[in-house]
């Protein structure tokens, strides 16, 4: 039997978050990464599956603001503190840039052709970009791994854009489609900065701070060019239900879970499994299918991310 106990955790740095009841022991060692992956991987799939039903930009304003309704009434409901004062400034930023400028951005990238699964490999980019980050704008000396890295992983993503940006027709991408998507994974990469240096909080009290920072920006951009279109089927229904409660709520909470009680390294190359299974999914539900180049360049970009997130850390 597993057996069910309560964790007592150590202060997490960055979200503070104390005790939490999940089942222990082997089967939860291998089943709990197995869900997580499969939960993560969904994220991109659902933008797909929606974009037909609803404009996507005010499907993001329900979808975080749900999520941070729900998350806040968790954290009144055990009594969790709140970020005060000045404090709720860092948390408002870090959920504007890691939810509303990335999923604005990589979900408008989508509704214009870009596939789910190239864009769940983009956004595995974080550790190049990180790396980027600290050798232009701080000036930091990188290890020979992380060069190697960042060599091999920007020439995977070239592999794996060349062809749609080249092809002209049907299947083609505009320059400014994956503009918008590497944008995005600038956007995500400043707000995992800005994470880094936030004071120590509940997670469920950050989670939905930050939930409504992501919010108030899918609002402006909804206003700004949204179309207004939700067509109130039960797919869209069934996929807000789906983004709200299981990646936002369980995903993160196993993701917590894992950091905790698990090798960091262990976690790095589960998230890496994300993007291939993304593209699996892709292909099964959307029959998107990526050429013989794009599939090295994929293999290639995802070791790329290994290489720089194995290195000596550099923050």
């Amino acid at each position: 039997m597993l057996g069910l106990r309560t964790l007592r955790l150590p202060r997490d740095p960055l979200l503070g978050l104390r005790t939490l009841r999940l089942p222990r022991g082997p089967l939860s060692r291998l089943g709990i990464p197995i869900v997580f992956v499969l939960i993560w991987s969904t994220g991109f799939i659902v933008a797909k599956a929606v974009a037909p039903h609803a404009d996507l930009q005010l499907y993001l304003v329900a979808r975080l603001s749900l999520t941070a309704l729900l998350m806040g009434a968790a954290g009144v409901l055990v009594g969790a503190k709140w970020p005060k004062g000045r404090g709720v400034w860092p948390h408002l930023l870090a959920g504007a840039l890691m939810q509303g400028v990335y999923l604005c951005a990589s979900y408008w990238a989508i509704a214009r052709g870009l596939a789910a699964g190239v864009m769940s490999l983009l956004g595995a980019l974080q550790p190049l970009f990180t790396a980027l980050f600290l050798v232009v704008v701080l000036g930091r000396r990188l290890s020979s791994r992380t060069w190697v890295g960042l060599v091999v992983g920007l020439a995977g993503v070239s592999l794996v854009l060349a062809p749609k940006l080249l092809h002209t027709g049907v299947g083609s991408l505009a320059p400014w489609t994956v503009l918008a998507a590497l944008g995005s994974v600038m956007a995500v990469t400043a707000g995992a900065l800005v994470q880094k240096r936030l004071a120590a909080t509940d997670l469920r009290t950050a989670a939905s701070v930050q939930n409504f920072g992501g919010a108030c920006v899918a609002m402006l951009v909804t206003w700004a060019a949204g179309t207004g279109q939700w067509d109130g089927s039960a797919v869209l229904w069934g996929a807000l239900s789906w983004a709200v409660l299981v990646p936002s709520v369980i995903g993160t909470t196993l993701l917590m879970w894992m950091m905790r009680h698990g090798e960091a390294t262990k976690v790095t190359a589960l998230l890496l499994l994300v993007p291939p299974l993304a593209a699996v999914q892709a292909y099964l539900f959307f029959h998107e299918t990526l050429s013989q180049v794009q599939l090295v360049g994929f293999a290639l970009a995802l070791l790329g991310v290994l290489l720089t997130r194995s290195a000596p850390r550099q923050l």
